[in-house]
């Protein structure tokens, strides 16, 4: 593997809502997440590959997100376009998928030195923990599939049953292609209202007190559970704690509650007063639902779809799950909420609920996920990684529509603390289009109807998200962990328009303006992000993607890489993601903006002297083509061609404005 031996990286630490290097600079940082084929096994374990997952225990994830001889050619290419942090993806099934406490040492090593040869690159990474959904076996990705047996579920009967909506299960693969009549677009997102999710997730946070007397090896199943998940991470820990471009890690990849605070037998199919969520499109399932059909019980549950003439989300129809009666349970196991009491199941199918609010109170205690069962969980994970590096920080991370609606942290945080919440123009992403003149949001019932409204729209959203940050340490960064747009919208038009030899960039108009939208709100916010996602392995395969679910997501694709010499040969939209930005400013900034159009990019920040190191703008050769002037009002300015910078230093205090035009 060739190396890029650059200056070493200062390592940060938390000043407020910033990122500050050694020299006192606040560092904002613009990453990736690398990448999305981390999720599957290497080289052959993507969802674009038949499987029964009968050899869970003997997959490898060395080579994801790329083999370590390409890491020169990739880790260039993210930094000519500018990128400076990595949210550098791994799985609980990766490191731990042979066995209990069985763990992958040829992969930790591997993963280690990504870390390493990161840091050589100048990219500053956080440990993701990734997972979707609970695992591949329930249709998504995480969590080693032995665990099923553990809790005496039957991983082969999950599908089959209606338990999980897995790829692998629905698809005709003969056929290829979109199949939106047997595995719809985003459908994967609902598997958290079925019961192989709502089963596991509760154990997880909750197994001890709604399963107090189930264990595993003699362990209570939340404890067995969650400090297996912990020595997972602690094996990274080891293998990395001296690595200064090492920031932290995150919790957990967008955590979900289970049916932790549901009512048995309430399917949200309206908002009320006393349920005053947002309806989501789908299944309504009620824990109740996802209890039966676990055990062979069918089940007509109501399908929730958008009405366009109100607009709004309503019952469409019902549908039946579990039609063949198959039970997801080993021979002699149950589930352990039945044991618990919660209710009763007769062998001629009849059912008794004996608590309907059993997963919504302990005791005389009304539980709330997130003080109750979230913080803890952030807790133990600072305290395990910080055993091993008391400086590293901590990527907190809500479960995903809690952004959206400015749901607080807990009262509770550990210190260094950052939200590392989750956003996306919902639509865009579950139907795969983008109109720039026309877009609504179930998730907050908002229409904008032209670009500037929607950009509005983003801006208002994003602010909920730093809004929150406010209230833990009185105020920490907000680092959006995950942001992006499918790369597939509109029926795939722009692949179309490649493969048939158009290079420009109008085919991908639409991509570009909606990442575009989203980085002008970051920037109006002063907001850290990594977006979603690179993935290497990326084709223009509407059966591939990035590899995992029919995603397409990846700013870069194989099938787009026409010249290999080229480091943004491959790239996809780049206009929308490769922009201006102030990666280090001696002081605090206080505005950015950039026209895409024009090429006007603008800074203010209140300069302090006192700070040796100049700052730093990141001024790329794609969107300067003919070259830039810029002014400053005060201070001197260097450029360095090479590395698409331009330095400023100023030994003055007091309000600092920069400029930069592009030359005509």
């Amino acid at each position: 593997m060739s190396m890029s031996m650059g200056t070493p990286l200062s390592r940060l630490h938390i000043d407020g809502r910033w990122f500050a290097d050694e020299a006192g600079r606040r560092v904002l940082l613009r990453g990736v997440n690398l990448g999305g084929d981390c999720k599957v096994p290497y080289p052959d374990g993507g969802t674009n590959y038949p499987s029964d997952f009968a050899d869970h225990r003997d997959v490898s994830f060395i080579g994801r997100p790329f083999p370590l001889d390409e890491a020169d050619e990739h880790f260039s290419r993210l930094r000519n376009w500018g990128f400076n942090c990595l949210r550098l993806l791994t799985t609980w099934e990766a490191i731990e998928h042979r066995g209990p406490g069985e763990f992958d040492t040829e992969y930790l090593d591997y993963y280690a030195e990504l870390c390493r040869a990161a840091g050589e690159y100048g990219f500053y990474v956080f440990v993701d923990f990734h997972q979707d959904v609970w695992s591949r076996m329930s249709g998504g990705d995480g969590a080693p599939c032995w665990l099923f047996e553990k809790i005496g579920i039957d991983y082969r009967k999950i599908a089959a049953s209606g338990s999980a909506h897995v790829m692998q299960h629905l698809y005709d693969y003969s056929r290829g292609g979109r199949q939106e009549d047997r595995y719809p677009t985003m459908s994967w997102s609902q598997n958290t209202r079925r019961p192989a999710n709502g089963i596991m997730w509760t154990l997880f946070f909750a197994g001890r007190d709604f399963a107090p007397a189930t264990t595993v090896d003699g362990v209570n199943v939340q404890d067995y559970m969650q400090e297996h998940y912990l020595a997972c991470q602690r094996e990274v820990a080891r293998r990395v704690r001296d690595l200064p471009n090492v920031l932290g890690f995150d919790t957990l990849n967008e955590p979900a509650d289970g049916w932790i605070g549901q009512a048995i037998s309430y399917r949200h199919v309206a908002e009320s007063d006393e349920h005053p969520e947002r309806v989501m499109p789908g299944l309504a399932w009620s824990p109740l639902d996802g209890l039966l059909v676990s055990h062979g019980i069918p089940r007509a549950i109501p399908n929730l779809g958008i009405d366009s003439a109100q607009p709004k989300i309503v019952p469409k129809a019902e549908r039946t799950i579990n039609s063949d009666r198959i039970s997801i349970w080993l021979e002699g196991r149950t589930d352990p909420f039945q044991e618990a009491g919660a209710w009763r199941l007769s062998r001629d199918g009849s059912y008794e609920i004996l608590r309907e609010d059993f997963f919504r109170r302990v005791g005389d205690r009304k539980v709330d996920y997130i003080d109750d069962y979230l913080g803890p969980f952030f807790a133990r994970v600072a305290d395990n990684i910080r055993e091993i590096n008391p400086n590293w920080m901590i990527f907190a991370e809500l479960d995903p529509p809690s952004g959206f609606v400015g749901r607080p942290f807990p009262a509770e945080m550990p210190p260094s603390s950052v939200n590392a919440g989750h956003w996306y123009d919902i639509v865009t992403l579950a139907t795969k289009t983008f109109n720039p003149n026309l877009s609504f949001d179930p998730l907050t019932a908002e229409m904008a109807t032209q670009s500037d409204q929607i950009q509005q729209r983003y801006r208002r959203q994003l602010a909920r998200f730093a809004e929150v940050s406010k209230s833990i340490e009185n105020g920490v960064p907000t680092l959006i962990g995950e942001c992006g747009i499918p790369f597939d919208l509109n029926g795939a038009e722009a692949y179309r328009a490649f493969a048939a030899g158009d290079r420009s960039e109008t085919p991908w108009t639409a991509q570009i303006i909606a990442l575009d939208l989203m980085y002008n709100a970051f920037d109006a916010l002063l907001l850290h992000s990594t977006q979603w996602n690179y993935t290497a392995s990326n084709r223009n395969d509407l059966a591939i993607g990035d590899g995992w679910d029919q995603e397409d997501l990846s700013i870069f694709s194989r099938d787009q890489q026409t010249d290999p010499s080229d480091l943004n040969s491959g790239g996809r939209a780049m206009a929308g993601f490769v922009r201006p930005y102030a990666r280090a400013t001696q002081g605090t900034p206080l505005s950015v903006r950039f026209d895409r159009i024009s090429g006007d990019f603008d800074l203010v920040f209140n300069a302090e002297p006192a700070i040796k190191d100049a700052t730093e703008i990141f001024v790329p050769r794609l969107q300067y083509p003919r070259g830039f002037t810029i002014e400053s009002s005060a201070g001197r300015t260097e450029l360095e061609p090479q590395k698409q910078l331009a330095k400023i230093t100023v030994s003055s205090p007091g309000e600092v404005r920069v400029s930069i035009r592009r030359s005509r």
